[in-house]
């Protein structure tokens, strides 16, 4: 479970970080969520990376989104603080801090309440 997951985040985020570089009302620079190149590249780099985890490293696909969901909650916090950017990198408004909000909840939670597809200990 937690592979198909996996695979279908990543899916997603390369979508949306491609999106990003296509004048668009959904994300971009005019978007409802503001991106900018860097905070595209990043969805591109996550998707890729969550991508590679499900077909190459299958068993770690549940922590892959556990730690990913984790990153995204503590972004979340960050631009609730932050303003316009998160540490003056990325830019961002409320909305996306609010779907950072809740992308880190379903992740984390996919992460957690996944199966493990590693095999179990022998004792």
């Amino acid at each position: 479970m937690a592979k198909k997951l996996a695979l279908v985040f990543g899916i997603v985020f390369v979508i949306v970080g491609i999106l990003g570089f296509i004048p668009n009302p959904i994300v971009g620079m005019t978007g409802f969520f503001l991106t900018d190149a860097v905070h595209n590249i990043v969805h591109l780099l996550v998707g890729i990376i969550l991508l590679v985890i499900s077909l190459k490293a299958a068993a770690k696909s549940a922590v892959a989104l556990k730690v990913f969901g984790i990153i995204y909650l503590v972004l979340a916090i960050i631009g609730f603080f932050s303003g316009s950017t998160i540490l003056g990198l990325v830019a961002i408004n409320g909305a996306d801090n609010w779907l950072h909000l809740v992308l880190g909840i379903v992740i984390a939670a996919a992460g957690f309440m996944a199966k493990d597809s590693s095999p179990a200990p022998m004792v």
